[in-house]
């Protein structure tokens, strides 16, 4: 008489299911980190982006402007870690016609001066603003991010 049970090939088919599920659970769950992964970095690299603005409004309201260079054009920032840099491009100037700055600034290059007549809007400054992550950075793992903004400030 023949005993109930398992017999050998039908541990071995279970087994191979199980296994086969966990494996389709171990891919599914790398995906999910990589993913988190990325909107991790991409978080990181809008959330520096957003600092190098106000560093670069920092920078173009410490500036000295004078007749031979103008006014600042750019600025490039580097996190302290090196894992993401910025280049901030000052496109345009909003300045007073009859004032100071308006006359020193029209003597640079890399920017558009415009002669305004309200004091509401001297100063503006048109920024575009590119934030990427170092490539070359080891915790970036061949991940680039570049992000692109254009945004109006007053230093």
């Amino acid at each position: 008489m023949k005993r109930p049970g398992f017999g050998l090939l039908q541990a071995i088919l279970i087994i191979v299911l199980i296994s086969g599920i966990l494996l389709i659970a171990l891919k599914y769950a790398k995906v999910s980190v990589k993913q988190t992964k990325d909107i991790y970095l991409k978080e990181s690299v809008e959330l520096f982006m957003n600092s190098a603005v106000e560093l670069s409004l920092l920078a173009i309201s410490g500036y000295r402007r004078n007749n031979i260079d103008g006014c600042l054009s750019q600025v490039h920032i580097t996190s302290p870690n090196k894992r993401f840099i910025a280049d901030v491009n000052i496109t345009d100037y909003y300045l007073l016609k009859s004032s100071n700055d308006s006359i020193m600034c029209k003597k640079g290059f890399g920017y558009r001066v415009h002669d305004i007549d309200t004091e509401e809007s001297q100063g503006m400054v048109m920024l575009e603003v590119t934030a990427e992550t170092n490539s070359t950075h080891p915790k970036n793992h061949k991940t680039q991010i570049i992000l692109k903004r254009r945004t109006l400030q007053r230093p």
